[in-house]
């Protein structure tokens, strides 16, 4: 049964490998690509707007500019635009980060390439300047494709992949050791054991001693308890020295 279940752990490993592999692949192809898209996007050169960007450090400012002075078709292009722009990162950078406080870990990188992003925009790109907002939507759209879609599938991504490490039934309990066979001595002491405990087994149990009555107290021992002999000899000697003053009295 070791032997057979073996070869299907170490298949299902392979297995879960190459699955792996695939995946990565997949993702590195899709983060490669998307940061193709964001170059051509964010990095692109606008002069007709050169002279009216201007850089905004304040959290909140491009947003009231975009409610007040856009249409709201050109509100929504601007700011789903950045949100969008953000949401790759919420799919893809799950499967790279580590489990543990993952949706902080994805957050903050998302934030740091965003603000990258923008600093290359207002120092390098014509018509482009940096803008505290745009790292603001970006970063919410990341979170926005975590809590939709990246987080359920990398959390099934992760549990496939780590069953792999798990230790197949052979690994976890080695199997015992077989007993030595036992000679010919110890089988002869195992053979006159059990016909011993046979034999003790067929015996009846002996019979409990009868209950004694308790002893008489016996109390002070007399001469003639102890002697009758000596008694008759006493009283022989008592007759005889009557006898002997009786004779002394009448001379």
């Amino acid at each position: 049964m070791t032997a057979e279940a073996n070869p299907r752990t170490g298949q299902g490993t392979w297995v879960r490998m190459l699955v792996r592999g695939a995946v990565l692949t997949v993702v590195l192809l899709g983060l490669v690509a998307f940061s193709v898209l964001l170059a051509k996007v964010t990095l692109t050169p606008s002069p007709a707007s050169e002279d009216l960007v201007t850089s905004n450090l304040r959290p909140g400012r491009s947003l009231r500019q975009y409610a007040e002075d856009y249409t709201f078709l050109g509100a929504v292009k601007q700011a789903g635009g950045n949100l969008l722009l953000g949401v790759p990162f919420g799919l893809l950078l799950p499967f790279f980060v580590p489990r543990r406080l993952r949706m902080i870990r994805t957050t903050l990188l998302t934030a740091v390439a965003m603000a990258v992003v923008e600093l290359v925009q207002g120092a390098l790109v014509a018509g482009r300047a940096f803008d505290i907002d745009d790292v603001i939507l970006n970063t919410a759209g990341a979170l926005l494709g975590y809590f939709l879609l990246g987080r359920r599938i990398s959390h099934r991504y992760y549990v496939y992949t780590d069953a792999s490490g798990a230790p197949g039934p052979s690994a976890q309990e080695p199997a015992a050791d077989p007993e030595p066979a036992p000679g010919p001595a110890a089988r002869r002491t195992k053979t006159a054991a059990t016909k011993t405990a046979h034999g003790k087994a067929g015996q009846p149990a002996p019979p409990k001693p009868a209950a004694t009555a308790p002893a008489k107290k016996r109390g002070p021992r007399t001469a003639s308890t102890e002697d009758p002999a000596g008694a008759r000899r006493g009283a022989n000697a008592s007759d005889s020295v009557r006898s002997l003053f009786g004779r002394l009295r009448g001379r």
